[in-house]
């Protein structure tokens, strides 16, 4: 294959370089954790997602340069092997990237850039040497992890909000562990224990949102407390709602990719069990802020899912 000679071309092979649908799962980590956090999102909750945003574009950039040897064996059709980008342009948009979100980071105070220098420091550590080890999913989760806490940080600007926002970041990481644990059979196949060990994942994590089973308690501001509070119907309910809601759809989004996997473990039925693992995170993310008793963060974070769509048809139709 020839490189691009056209203005198009070139997009649409950093767009697929850079897998903008999937970047739609990336925003509602912000929101997750400033809900968690206890604080109302703001400017700065705005500055962690554009820092969260630019770290895992990052990720993906650099993902491809240090596979670009392996895909041009596998995946001769990627950006890199095909020549439709170079190695060295993919590299620095790596860098750049990196440079990018965490002077957004800084923007919004010394706490979210502490959490973006971490995150950053995983997601490079995770590309250039856990990824395809036993280590990878854990990695892979620690980065969500720290994601979903650089909202909060960004937003209550105090590294306590690390610690509130904990158990709702665990969450999400969690999941993250279960998804790159599938991930690692996409290629292949021929595993049902990842797929099965992911949907008893999903289970839980439905059932601990949703408030079926005892999790950690979350911290709530003042004026949520009184909505969350015993009493008349009203907020309260309408919360509940939301987040038992969101939460079956985020268990059903991932369950049934997993199911169908552990019933046959082949390539193309792993690789969907993946992309429903994916999807399901922006559901979880809404069902967090949910819980958190931000409606508000959860109807912004669900209304992501038509645009990743889009975003997905129009990177394969290109």
């Amino acid at each position: 294959m020839t490189r691009p000679r056209t203005p198009g071309g070139r997009l649409a092979a950093w767009a697929e370089l850079l897998r903008v649908s999937a970047a739609f799962s990336v925003p509602g980590d912000a929101l997750a954790g400033a809900a968690a956090s206890g604080a109302r999102p703001g400017g700065r909750t705005l500055l962690a997602a554009g820092s969260s945003l630019c770290l895992y574009e990052a990720g993906m950039a650099l993902n491809d340069w240090a596979d670009r040897e392996e895909d041009r064996a596998e995946r001769p059709h990627r950006p890199l092997p095909s020549g439709r980008i170079s190695p060295a342009a993919a590299l620095t948009a790596a860098a750049g990237l990196t440079a990018a979100g965490l002077g957004l980071a800084a923007a919004a105070g010394r706490p979210a850039l502490a959490t973006a220098s971490a995150l950053a420091g995983t997601v490079w550590l995770y590309d250039l040497r856990l990824a395809g080890t036993p280590a990878g999913p854990a990695g892979m989760a620690a980065a969500r992890t720290l994601d979903v806490l650089l909202g909060a940080t960004a937003t209550a600007r105090t590294g306590a909000a690390a610690r509130t926002a904990l158990p709702a970041a665990a969450l999400l990481g969690a999941h993250t562990y279960a998804v790159t644990s599938v991930s690692r059979h996409e290629t292949r196949g021929g595993s049902t224990r990842a797929p099965l060990a992911a949907l008893a994942t999903t289970a839980a994590t439905a059932a601990t949102v949703a408030g079926l089973r005892r999790g950690a308690p979350t911290r709530l501001p003042a004026d949520r407390r009184e909505a969350a509070a015993p009493g008349p119907p009203g907020p309260r309910a309408a919360r509940t709602a939301a987040r038992v809601g969101l939460a079956a759809l985020y268990g059903t989004t991932a369950a049934l990719p997993y199911l169908h996997a552990a019933l046959n473990p082949s390539p193309p039925l792993t690789q969907r069990a993946v992309g429903g693992g994916i999807r399901a995170m922006i559901p979880l993310q809404a069902a967090l802020s949910a819980r958190a008793g931000a409606l508000g963060g959860a109807l912004a974070t669900l209304a992501l899912v038509p645009l990743a769509r889009l975003a997905g048809k129009k990177v394969s139709a290109t």
